[in-house]
Parts: structure tokens; sequence; C-alpha cells
């Protein structure tokens, strides 16, 4: 059985450090970390942002709220970032690592991989998750 994962591409016009940062801000996480279908107000997050600290994200839609958490694993400045993805609808053992890169100045290419589903159903919505929350990002960065 081949190991089930996704990869999110996107080019952002916002530099490396912005963008980098953005994915360790409680501020900038509670706008743009929401669920495909909007949430129905900003998640509520807390995060420690250092190897081995913990994040939690709480996703509000007009119907529930969906708790997200993890660990990070690597931090590297404005390259890297690695944590455990803690979901209702993950395995307890998913990691997503973001890759950040600089194709022109002032723009960031980040790559996104998450492994380790349940199903294909699962690894379908995550890529439909993460594919919102990075609209999400690039609106709030504008």
């Amino acid at each position: 059985m081949t190991e089930l994962e996704l990869t999110v591409n996107r080019t952002i016009a916002a530099s490396r450090e912005k963008v980098f940062n953005a994915w360790l801000s409680p501020e900038m996480l509670a706008k743009f970390m929401a669920p495909p279908s909007g949430g129905a107000a900003p998640s509520r997050v807390s995060n420690d942002p250092v190897k081995g600290g913990r994040f939690s994200i709480v996703m509000i839609t007009p119907e529930k709220e969906v708790p997200h958490a993890g660990t990070y694993l690597e931090i590297d400045p404005y390259a890297r970032l690695s944590f455990t993805w803690e979901s209702p609808h993950s395995r307890s053992d998913s990691v997503v690592t973001i890759d950040f890169s600089e194709p022109a100045p002032g723009a960031t290419a980040i790559s996104l991989h998450h492994v380790k589903f349940a199903s294909e159903g699962s690894r379908n919505g995550h890529e439909q998750g993460w594919t919102a929350i990075i609209d999400n990002l690039v609106a709030n960065l504008a």
C-alpha cells in the first residue's frame, strides 16, 4: 500500500519573510486558517513557534467548531516549516512541511506537502482545505 499524500504549490506576490512569518503569527493564522466553506468568525489560535512548541487552531463554522493542533518539528526561517497536524479528519502521525523559495524579487513560492491520511476521501478533503487556506493567506497578505 502506498502512503497517501498531497502537495499544493502556489506563488504569492509577497516577500518570503512576510509569507513565512504569517504562518507563525497567531493574528494572521486566525485570519487565514479557515475551512473551505469559509469560517463564521476568525479562528481561535494559540502557538509557541519554536521547535517542539505546540499550536492550537479552532476553526469556527456556522455549524460547529473544528479543533486542529500540532507540534513544530522544524522552523528554518524563511525556508521551511514542518509540523504535525492533528484534526478530527487526519491521522495522529500526519505531518505538514512547507518549503518557501523566492522565484523572483518580491515573490514567494510555497510548496505545502502533507503526508499520512486515513483514506483518499480524507486526503482529497485536506487538499481542498489547504487550497482554501492558501487562497485566504494570499487575500490577507494583500
